[in-house]
């Protein structure tokens, strides 16, 4: 008799410990701190989520594939909104599992030096974000994020259309409370 509540204790368990790499972060939810290899204007660097919350706001976003069409037009829209963003104490990082030396490229020439893009071929930021593309699991789905300082998810938005994260993005950014904004 005890055996099997035991194995069910123990499936409950264990399929609450997994649940957090597969369920999508939802508002409020804490998000993985993660560093991980970046390039800005064509120079790599380590990137570390802490560090850039400690400063504000972060949008997290992340693309499928550098230098593919949409993810071009997507950073592209980003780094023409980075004023904005910084004005609200915002700063933008990208996130995709190409390597770094393909980001350290697309830096320069889609995201036009504005921000910088993270690599992530182990996908361990992508699985720990919800954000891996189920049809095609060696990309990152098209899924952007607003972090508040204080490590939760303020807002997602997922839709594989680029054209309307950016929008998304800054208003989720100019609804957060002002302590929060201009921290």
């Amino acid at each position: 008799m005890a055996r099997p509540i035991l194995s069910r204790i123990a499936a409950v368990l264990v399929a609450g410990m997994a649940l957090p790499a597969w369920a999508a972060l939802d508002i409020g939810d804490p998000v993985p701190k993660f560093t991980a290899n970046a390039a800005l204007a064509g120079k790599t660097f380590r990137y570390s989520l802490a560090d850039a919350l400690a400063k504000g706001p972060v949008v997290l976003y992340f693309f499928p594939a550098a230098d593919s069409n949409d993810c071009s037009i997507e950073a592209h829209a980003f780094a023409e909104a980075i004023d904005q963003f910084a004005a609200l104490g915002a700063t933008v990082i990208g996130v995709s599992a190409d390597d770094i030396e393909t980001l350290a490229k697309f830096s320069v020439k889609s995201c036009q030096s504005r921000f910088p893009v993270a690599s992530d071929e182990s996908k361990a930021v992508i699985n720990g974000f919800d954000a891996l593309m189920q049809t095609r699991p060696d990309f990152a789905n098209r899924l952007s994020y607003v972090i508040s300082p204080d490590g939760k998810v303020a807002y997602y938005y997922q839709n594989l259309n680029p054209d309307k994260h950016v929008e998304r993005m800054l208003n989720a950014v100019r609804a957060l409370p002002k302590a929060t904004a201009s921290r």
